[in-house]
This record gives C-alpha cells, structure tokens and sequence, in this order.
C-alpha cells in the first residue's frame, strides 16, 4: 500500500472543482531574500488539463497594465497557499483559449481611431509683427485654448500629422466661429 505524505490538502482542491470560465484568485507563496510572502494572482480559468490526478493544471489569464497575462499552476503544488474562487460563469468551451485572440482584435480596434501627432512648441513660434497684431485683436476679442492629444501608436500604425494640417485645421475652425 502506497502511502503519500505532502502539505497540501488534496481533498480540498478537488472539491473545489476548478473549471473554466472561473474567476479564480490564487495566493501564491513566494520566496524573496530569505523572507516569504503571499502574491495574489486573480484572473479567469482558460482551462484545466489532466483532470484531478497528480500532474493536474490549471490556466489562469488576466491584464496587468494593459499585457495580458497567463500562468500555468499545477492543482496540487505546495507553493499554491490557498486558491478562491470568486466568480463561476456558464462557458460552452472546454477550452478558452479564443479569448486571447478576441482581447487583441479590442486593441487593434481601438488602435484605428488613434493617429500619430508630431507637434512642438517651436511649431506655433510667432514673429514678433504678429505678436503685436494679435495683442491688438486680443483686446477685442476672447481666445479660446486649443488642447493637442498625443497619444502612441504602435509601429506601422501610424497616421502621421504635421504641423501645417494643424494649423489649416485651426484656421478652418476659427472661419466657422467668425462666420457663426
């Protein structure tokens, strides 16, 4: 009779019943300068492979600062604390695994809408005439402040806008506001 002794509660993790589609956060011990201490992993079960025997994984996915994230955790290691389950979900997949690919398609739909802006302050440098001309006008007239967003786009991505589309565009909407 084979007997096996280990530090983990093997009847508990089985009962626990890990399947995908949870939202699972593990307490995993980890060993830093000689100290131990407690690091949280929280994310959704893409799958569980070789159910509950002893070489039994478990998937787990999540975004940590904008990176998606998956750690592969064997169900019974004695470096796993305590494993809990925060949310079930009702999947139809035994695998989830088109997640990853449904998150990118997200990014590269968001990434459309942006564009690359090339702008500096020495862009809008004006001549000292001009200066003077606009302190004149600027006593007749309230100034609106223009806002400039940048915002970065991944290489190959890029619509390029130089200065001079700037300003046409600015010229374009101070005509309106002058004819309205």
């Amino acid at each position: 009779m084979n007997v096996v002794h280990t530090p983990v509660a093997q009847d508990e993790r089985t009962k626990l019943g890990i399947r995908p589609g949870d939202t699972v956060r593990v307490h995993q011990k980890v060993v830093e300068k000689g100290k131990t201490r407690l690091q949280v992993f929280e994310g959704l079960v893409l799958a569980t492979k070789h159910g509950t025997e002893a070489g039994a994984t478990f998937t787990v996915r999540t975004t940590l600062s904008g990176i998606g994230v998956e750690k592969v955790f064997p169900l019974y290691s004695p470096v796993i604390d305590k494993i809990d389950i925060v949310r079930r979900s009702k999947v139809r997949r035994a695998k989830l695994y088109f997640i990853r690919e449904k998150v990118a398609r997200e990014v590269r739909r968001q990434l459309r809408n942006m564009r690359m802006v090339n702008l500096s302050t020495t862009d809008f440098k004006e001549k000292p005439e001009e200066i003077a001309d606009e302190a004149d006008q600027a006593v007749d007239q309230s100034t609106d402040n223009i806002v400039v967003e940048v915002d970065t786009v991944p290489e190959g991505d890029q619509d390029t806008v130089t200065s001079e589309e700037v300003a046409a565009e600015e010229s374009r909407e101070d005509k309106k506001n002058e004819e309205a």
